[in-house]
């Protein structure tokens, strides 16, 4: 009962029933990426939409069903699965609003000094 309170209120940490519900009734299963999302579309193909698994979030789709999800490529990555570069690193997520967040030094919330200004910095004089 929690859960089904939950997904009609709480949209940011699952699918919501209307999602759930559109995605049944009219939806078309593309794929899946490496993290567990799972990408749809309508029969017709003029919609696309991804279901999260966990935490609704955008930074966690990948870079090559980004560009699915907004048509900048017709054929999913399931069908033409785009070539690995070897300097390409693996998904990250966002981190900000966590402790894994990037501070620079001498930043509020991280230890250490910040350094000073060098000669190519000029105040603005009105």
């Amino acid at each position: 009962m929690l859960k089904f309170i939950k997904q009609i209120f709480i949209w940011w940490q699952d699918a919501t029933i209307g999602t759930l519900l559109y995605t049944r009734l009219k939806g078309k299963k593309v794929g899946q990426d490496g993290q567990g999302n799972t990408y749809y579309q309508t029969r017709d193909g003029k919609r696309r939409w991804v279901i999260y698994n966990g935490i609704v979030e955008a930074s966690r789709v990948p870079a090559e069903w980004h560009g699915w999800l907004h048509k900048t490529v017709a054929e999913p990555p399931t069908v033409n699965p785009p070539k690995v570069k070897p300097w390409e690193k693996p998904h990250k997520a966002n981190l900000t609003g966590t402790g894994g967040a990037y501070f620079p030094p001498g930043s509020l919330t991280r230890e250490g000094q910040r350094h000073p200004a060098t000669g190519d910095y000029e105040a603005w004089k009105p």
